[in-house]
């Protein structure tokens, strides 16, 4: 009959061997999550790199002179010039050079005054066709004559030119330009007056006769 042995433990060298001072204790590491302070660590932001500097300029724009006579920056032309744009003689317009002269009358006698203006520039030398008469109020008896055949007939005379011609102030920017313009101011308002002594004015290359009311025409001058 065998003895019954004593049931011996699985070998562990842990147990049967001692550690020994020159022999360090070795420990399984058991898988599973470390510790939050010694695990986790703040990432750092990253930082931008330095930007890579250029080539530098080798030269510097010379400062301006003292003695320089160009224009000063930062101030327009006109203002160093006291204000006012210089302008060449011949871009300024010249005056009118025409001369003015005023026959007294009354508005039922500015017709007849004008005939008789016109008549002494006749007998002075001046051609018919350098002469034209124009009316503010009612048309010159001849101006109504020679419309009575139609009015291509009448400015036909006008082309022609040579003859005086008489015509209503208001159509006169279909008149051509003569050296003596006479203006009889007869009658309408006195917008239209004052709109016809500039229009005549500019027709006339020499000289131009205003017959009408001198009270009148000087409160429109």
């Amino acid at each position: 009959m065998n003895p019954v042995l004593p049931s011996v433990p699985p070998f562990d060298r842990h147990h049967l061997m001692p550690l020994t001072p020159e022999e360090p204790q070795i420990y399984e590491s058991v898988p599973g999550p470390r510790s939050a302070a010694g695990s986790t660590r703040t990432p750092q932001a990253s930082r931008p790199a330095p930007p890579i500097p250029g080539p530098r300029s080798s030269s510097r724009p010379a400062p301006p002179r003292a003695d320089s006579k160009g224009p000063t920056p930062g101030r327009p032309a006109n203002q160093r010039n006291g204000g006012v744009p210089q302008q060449s003689k011949a871009a300024q317009p010249t005056a009118p050079t025409a001369e003015i002269e005023l026959v007294p009358a009354a508005d039922g006698t500015a017709v007849e005054s004008a005939d008789d203006s016109v008549d002494k520039l006749l007998d002075a030398g001046r051609a018919p066709g350098e002469v034209l008469v124009l009316t503010t109020g009612e048309q010159h008896p001849w101006a109504q004559h020679e419309l009575s055949f139609g009015e291509d007939a009448y400015w036909a005379q006008l082309t022609d030119g040579e003859d005086v011609f008489c015509a209503a102030a208001s159509d006169v920017t279909r008149m051509p330009r003569r050296p003596v313009v006479v203006l009889a101011v007869n009658g309408g308002t006195d917008a239209e007056v004052a709109e016809a002594l500039p229009a005549a004015m500019a027709k006339a290359g020499t000289k131009l006769i205003v017959c009408g009311d001198p009270k009148r025409l000087s409160a429109l001058l």
